[in-house]
């Protein structure tokens, strides 16, 4: 380590990639062999005092951070860190953890490491190494020597992820050291019958409930490959082994194709209920928060499919346990190239871009549009105009998206999320004022319509307003807009409480302000905490939605 190489350690829930943090050329040499371009790395820090000299943490941070469960913690950089850019590239935090077995705490400490990089031992996309042969074979090309030991890992985990937001510890990923801690439910609500809910497509979690108790897996991760499939496999019959529950009933998202999806529609030997994915992630918080509803729920995140055949991902609904509303939703756009506009973020920018001005957006006098390549941007138009392999999307993430790369922090998403986490990292905190926005009201349905964002957004990068500000304009808009729907939504309904969850909800900024936004108007707001409010968290919801529907529990919210 002390000369720049790269280690493969053997952990408590599969191998890690080790680097001395401090060292540039060594931390971009194992970028390249690790095939991870730019998502941030992870640091193992010798003690909580080296810690400190690397980030600023409170005393909440601190207490998760030594906490016996040793999660790794997003915590805000030191100026002076010392460590090599490469670990986090354009990142306001790193993701920071302590030695959780002696092994790492002798690693450290005799080495006089103040920090390490502590990566997953696998190739990008695949499941965490655990077995010391299969190491040797998958990581060879990768680490320049190995630290393993003779006690087997018998199933793989992923470190934990916190984030503390307004206070209180918020899982990102919820995995070694929480897994399989259940997540009590009302004491009512022991009358449901067991349940396996297989979870979504990315970041991947199983959920099995008996009784007031939910059983959520480790992160399994996206379900992408046959690795990660079969460690799916594994996952749900080892927790019904040692869990010794048996379900009467399985949970799947409304999506055919998902590989969990097909797990659960495949099977055969249970009856499988269906769960919408946004309905799914208000669900998981009301179970969480132990409400039974109905609520105004706001489901922000990258991709679901709808009801109606098109992508959701920025919906408002009127739910409870067992049935929902689609109440209103942002304005939809095109996805030019389906899965590759999520990849490049340049393509939801023209999308947007063409919704608001028509071909005379390339006549706009921003940076974007002058960077644009003209026959691939021709080709992009041409989809949209065309409908072509260019779904309507209501996301709210493919319009963080747009706004990073109008901004020109992300062109590209070289790991999932990368231009929104990008776009929020760069804020200018001091920043003041929005953008227009409308809610417009179509056949029962409010529309959320962003437009006037857009064409406001473009008035400042004309003049030349840095990214920093747009950003912050941007995060304040969106705000006080969710908020304000939700005011529109009482008055239809009465309802005063909100159920807050979605990947999106992963910003602190959204979160933060749309929380405090609506508590001041006279809201009861809900939020994640104990599982996360992306899809990690997704299978809590789908396995209460289809216990209650299965007891033939009645829902108002539907009508």
């Amino acid at each position: 380590l002390a000369e720049g190489k790269i280690l493969a350690v053997k952990g408590l829930g599969g191998f890690h990639l080790a680097v001395d943090a401090s060292n540039p050329e060594a931390v971009a040499r194992l970028r390249r062999r690790k095939h991870r371009e730019e998502k941030p790395f992870a640091l193992m820090a010798r003690d909580l005092e080296a810690a400190r000299a690397l980030a600023h943490i409170d005393a909440g941070e601190a207490a998760v951070l030594c906490s016996i469960q040793r999660p790794i913690v997003l915590l805000e950089k030191r100026e002076d860190h010392g460590l090599a850019l490469e670990v986090a590239p354009r990142n306001r935090f790193f993701g920071i953890m302590l030695p959780y077995t002696p092994l790492h705490d002798l690693l450290l400490r005799e080495g006089g490491f103040q920090a390490l990089v502590m990566t997953s031992g696998n190739l990008s996309e695949e499941p965490i190494t655990i077995d010391n042969r299969d190491a040797f074979e998958r990581l060879s090309g990768v680490a320049d020597a190995f630290l393993i030991h003779d006690r087997e890992i018998h199933l793989r985990t992923d470190d934990s992820i916190v984030r503390v937001v307004d206070g209180i510890p918020r899982q990102c990923r919820r995995s070694r050291g929480y897994v399989p801690v259940p997540i009590f439910l009302p004491e009512p609500w022991a009358s449901l019958p067991p349940v396996l809910a297989v979870g979504a497509e990315l970041k991947n979690t199983i959920c099995l409930t008996k009784e007031n108790r939910a059983f959520l897996s480790q992160h399994v991760g996206d379900m992408e490959n046959l690795e990660t499939l079969d460690f799916f496999h594994l996952t749900v019959s080892h927790l019904e082994r040692i869990l010794q529950i048996e379900p009467a009933v399985l949970a799947c998202d409304l999506h055919p194709d998902y590989l969990s999806s097909r797990y659960a529609l495949e099977r055969g030997d249970l009856s499988t209920v269906i769960v919408q994915h946004h309905h799914a992630h208000i669900v998981s918080v009301m179970a969480e928060n132990g409400v039974c509803g109905p609520v105004i729920g706001l489901a922000m995140d990258g991709t679901g499919l709808g009801e109606d055949g098109t992508i959701w991902g920025g919906e408002a609904l009127v739910a409870d346990l067992t049935s929902y509303r689609r109440a209103a939703h942002l304005q939809q756009a095109r996805l030019p190239g389906g899965d590759a506009a999520a990849r490049h973020p340049w393509r939801m920018a023209l999308s947007f871009l063409h919704r608001a001005y028509g071909d005379a957006l390339f006549d706009l006098p921003i940076p974007f549009v002058r960077g644009l390549d003209p026959g691939e941007a021709q080709i992009v138009i041409r989809l949209v105009e065309k409908g072509v392999h260019s779904p309507l999307t209501s996301s709210c993430g493919r319009l963080f998206d747009a706004v990073s790369a109008l901004c020109g922090v992300c062109r590209e998403n070289r790991y999932e999320g990368q231009a929104p986490v990008e776009l929020e990292m760069v804020q200018d905190l001091d920043g003041i004022g929005q953008y227009e926005w409308e809610i417009e009201q179509r056949d029962g349905m409010r529309v959320l319509r962003t437009d006037p964002l857009i064409q406001g957004l473009v008035r400042d990068l004309s003049r030349g307003v840095p990214p920093g500000v747009v950003s912050r304009r941007f995060h304040t808009t969106l705000i006080h807009l969710l908020a304000s729907v939700c005011e529109a939504l009482r008055e239809d309904t009465g309802l005063c409480e909100v159920a807050l969850s979605g990947g999106t909800f992963q910003n602190a900024t959204l979160l933060s302000g749309v929380t405090s936004e609506l508590e001041h108007a006279g809201f009861t707001v809900y939020t994640h905490a104990l599982v996360p409010t992306n899809d990690g968290g997704i299978s809590l919801g789908q396995a209460v939605c289809a216990a209650a529907r299965s007891l033939g529990l009645a829902g108002s919210a539907g009508r």
